[in-house]
């Protein structure tokens, strides 16, 4: 019923802290097994020293160079959940040509001849004088607005992607075991009666 280990009680309670999350850095590790003499394959590479056993006479809480204050530690699974990052698919950014009709209104303006008569009056003294009749032409140039169409490229805006982090909740459910410690008492106890 007695459970026995080969370090003494002060030996174990001197050794090196780690944390209490259960993993073990390497140097956390190594200070382990340099406490208990032990190298890193496990094998042992010196006895441990008498130093940390009970002699006879030495400590009082001990006999027989065994630890009196029996112990076991119960231990348990806990779930040790991290996240990775994988490929989840692929987004393009493809461009192509769409062709459209644009109807744009452009005004336009147009020189018109239009004949205009005037009496002469006292003011025209050149028309009053007179003159042979004559056959004559008079020309005028008359001007329009037309309408020259050219293409060119002309940047609108510039599109990029961009990734941005959504954060849900996965929920991670299994099962983890645990050690139970319980006292079994197979010995009956009888009461003095006297």
């Amino acid at each position: 019923d007695d459970v026995v280990v080969a370090y003494e009680k002060s030996l174990v309670k001197d050794a090196p802290r780690a944390e209490a999350d259960g993993h073990l850095s390497p140097e956390d590790e190594a200070a382990l097994y340099a406490h208990y003499s032990q190298s890193l394959s496990g094998d042992v590479d010196v006895a441990p020293s008498d130093a940390g056993r009970s002699q006879p006479g030495g400590d009082a809480d001990t006999t027989t160079g065994i630890d009196s204050d029996v112990a076991m530690t119960r231990s348990e699974e806990e779930l040790d959940v991290n996240t990775r990052t994988q490929e989840a698919g692929r987004v393009r950014l493809r461009k192509w040509v769409e062709t459209e009709d644009v109807t744009i209104r452009v005004p336009v303006r147009r020189e018109k001849a239009r004949l205009v008569t005037e009496p002469i009056t006292d003011a025209d003294d050149d028309a009053i004088v007179g003159g042979d009749l004559t056959s004559d032409e008079h020309e005028v140039v008359l001007r329009e607005e037309v309408v020259d169409v050219e293409k060119r490229v002309v940047p609108k805006e510039r599109v990029r992607l961009e990734t941005e982090v959504e954060t849900g909740e996965v929920v991670v459910d299994d099962e983890v075991r645990k050690e139970r410690v319980e006292m079994d008492q197979d010995v009956d106890t009888q009461r003095d009666s006297s």
